[in-house]
């Protein structure tokens, strides 16, 4: 295991994990040979978490050294930014470095000051739209859940181990996963495959008819699709069980987060079942994470070799650590998934800079982008649309965007390098966070001021920019 190049401070994240486990932290201590006392020192950050202790870690409880890295604080810290960058908060400044020391020694009271300003806005916005209304801000399950999946980064092991066994049980020759699927659930269940013509109709893609004892799926659906909702249907026949005791071991708590994780888990099942761990990560490896050579060869769809790519961070056998984004052309976030730092933005809109967005205006073409992030991380991104067409000329077709990124250190590892000079940082492209949490002031994109800066508009020069946000120090100097 590689040395730590820096002293990790995990207190927050191995109480996390004993709290997971159920453990108490006697008995935690016991588990992995240390004291009592030490423990408690580690828990409550007056300790470092040594090379060792983290090897022996992530050995017992099969997590991989990342799951205790500063990636969540890197998103908490981002989220505390674009909140702080709200004009309320304009008397009222804080500094990068207490945000981070916040992210770090208070994660807990960060999240709940986050909680807050969601409430906030949502009642600033019913007040502006609604004025009468009297109703509370919804507890907005979505984002509960997409912490939850965050928090395991992306990666549930016992059910990413139960679809491959699954698999390799079923032993499926090359193509043919579709098959065996249909022929194991004609035997295990007795449960046929017909084809409706109302289903889409009516806003379903499959259906169980238990009385008839048949599979109900659309017409003309493309295979990649039907092979997915197969797999989810076994998982949800047959691994419910297990689903259930993860929700309740270490699910969210609130009842619509609940279910709402109960469909990812199924989800996250079907994904590990017709793209198996190993099977996957090799042939991943071994043709450099091409997604297009990836989806021809097991048969799948892009945005399901993309989606399985953001999970692949099993313990001693991780994958690049990627993040995964999925938008509709209006900017907004369908799916959100980060192995490492990149932290999209969660209440202003996405950079325009961003080739996501881009990617509209070639649909079905990959666009590949070496972008720069306000924390000077740098990412080679890879956005493509992909598309629904309209079931009739009433029906209005659908397109979306996906982007998969890397950190540049990754980046020599896959296809999408060939021909860019990673050395070369001039054609980076800056993206920001959002307009009014961004600090770039000289952006020719900006669609907003930064919040909180006083905005000199000049008399004897105009920008590009029709306004200069005066920094800190010249507005305390004019004070």
């Amino acid at each position: 295991m590689p040395r730590t190049k820096t002293k990790l401070f995990a207190g927050n994240r191995l109480r996390q994990l004993r709290q997971r486990e159920s453990m108490t932290q006697a008995v935690l201590a016991e588990c992995v040979g240390i004291s009592l006392s030490y423990l408690n020192q580690l828990e409550r950050n007056h300790r470092p978490l040594p090379d060792h202790l983290l090897q022996n870690l992530c050995e017992r409880f099969a997590i991989s050294p990342a799951w205790f890295s500063d990636t969540r604080e890197a998103h908490a810290v981002q989220a505390l930014r674009e909140t702080m960058a709200d004009p309320i908060f304009k008397n009222a400044p804080l500094a990068m470095a207490k945000m981070a020391e916040a992210a770090r020694q208070s994660p807990e009271l960060c999240e709940a000051f986050l909680t807050l300003y969601r409430a906030y806005t949502f009642d600033q916005e019913r007040r502006e739209h609604a004025p009468s209304a009297t109703s509370t801000p919804p507890l907005e399950p979505y984002e509960a859940v997409g912490n939850w999946v965050q928090d395991h980064n992306n990666y549930f092991h016992q059910l990413d181990c139960a679809a491959e066994a699954f698999y390799e049980q079923l032993s499926p020759g090359e193509g043919a996963l579709g098959t065996a699927l249909v022929r194991h659930l004609q035997e295990r269940h007795g449960l046929g495959i017909t084809h409706s013509t109302d289903l889409q109709e009516r806003g379903l893609v499959w259906r169980i008819d238990r009385h008839r004892h048949q599979i109900q799926l659309p017409h003309n659906q493309p295979p990649e699709s039907t092979l997915f909702f197969l797999a989810q249907i076994i998982g949800q026949l047959e691994h419910n069980r297990l689903m259930n005791d993860i929700l309740r071991r270490e699910g969210p708590g609130e009842r619509n987060a609940q279910e709402l994780a109960r469909v990812y888990l199924g989800n996250y099942f079907a994904g590990a079942l017709i793209l198996p761990y190993a099977r996957f990560l090799h042939k991943a490896q071994g043709m450099r994470y091409d997604v297009d050579d990836l989806r021809r060869h097991f048969g799948v769809s892009f945005e399901q070799v993309c989606h399985r790519l953001s999970t692949m961070q099993r313990f001693g056998a991780e994958g690049i650590p990627f993040y995964f984004l999925k938008l509709d052309i209006a900017g907004n976030i369908l799916k959100s998934f980060s192995a490492n730092r990149f932290s999209q933005a969660r209440f202003g809109g996405p950079c325009p800079l961003w080739n996501v967005f881009r990617a509209f205006a070639t649909p079905g073409q990959i666009q590949v982008q070496l972008s720069q992030t306000t924390d000077d991380s740098i990412y080679l991104n890879v956005a493509r649309t992909v598309g629904r067409e309209g079931l009739n000329y009433a029906d209005r077709p659908r397109q979306i965007a996906m982007v998969l990124g890397c950190t540049i250190t990754d980046a020599a590892k896959t296809v999408y390098a060939a021909g860019l000079n990673l050395e070369d940082h001039t054609l980076v492209v800056p993206i920001g966070p959002g307009c009014r949490a961004c600090g770039r002031e000289q952006c020719s994109h900006r669609s907003l001021p930064v919040s909180g800066r006083v905005l000199d508009t000049g008399s004897n020069a105009r920008g590009v920019v029709p306004y200069r946000a005066v920094p800190e120090h010249e507005k305390t100097r004019s004070g």
